[in-house]
């Protein structure tokens, strides 16, 4: 299942520590099992509910967020070099699990994908970041997947996590009117 989730999710190549890049799957592969799902369903789960009849997939969904954080951090590094710190392996890894409780937070109910009982009290954020820290997920991951919603707006957020909260709502605000 590893070698599915590195093609699904190929910028985890990118993640230059071996540990935290087999980290990343790890805690793919285990939300995987715990929601019940295959690798495949990665490409039909719908990376959102809130849209009637999404046809945009999570894996998509993360993919797209995954690139533009690491554009985004690229311009950022280049352009205030010195003043902004960037670690781009944890920037990467932050970005590839962002909704990765989405696993837990949905399933499928005659065909069509819900909110599960779990999901209704803790959103993604938060079962993302819980899953992120048993597997022992370094802490500026596991708040880069606390902080990138909502739930983050009232704390504090790393460059890391302001890169990935920014560009998940880029990868998602537009979509709201189609």
């Amino acid at each position: 299942m590893s070698e599915v989730i590195i093609n699904t999710f190929p910028q985890v190549n990118r993640i230059n520590d071996p540990i935290l890049q087999s980290k990343v799957v790890s805690c793919w592969n285990e939300a995987l099992r715990r929601g019940g799902w295959t690798t495949d369903d990665l490409e039909k789960i719908p990376f959102t509910l809130i849209f009637q009849d999404c046809r945009i997939s999570l894996a998509t969904h993360t993919r797209a967020v995954t690139e533009c954080s690491l554009a985004l951090g690229q311009v950022l590094h280049q352009s205030y070099a010195g003043q902004i710190k960037i670690d781009f392996d944890i920037l990467t890894a932050g970005a590839l699990l962002h909704d990765v409780g989405k696993l837990l937070e949905y399933r499928r109910v005659d065909g069509k994908f819900v909110t599960s009982e779990g999901g209704r009290i803790l959103r993604h954020p938060i079962s993302g970041c819980a899953l992120a820290a048993e597997l022992g997920l370094p802490e500026t991951v596991q708040h880069i997947i606390a902080a990138h919603s909502h739930e983050g707006d009232k704390g504090h957020r790393t460059a890391e996590a302001y890169i990935v909260h920014h560009s998940d709502f880029v990868n998602f605000d537009p979509l709201k009117d189609r």
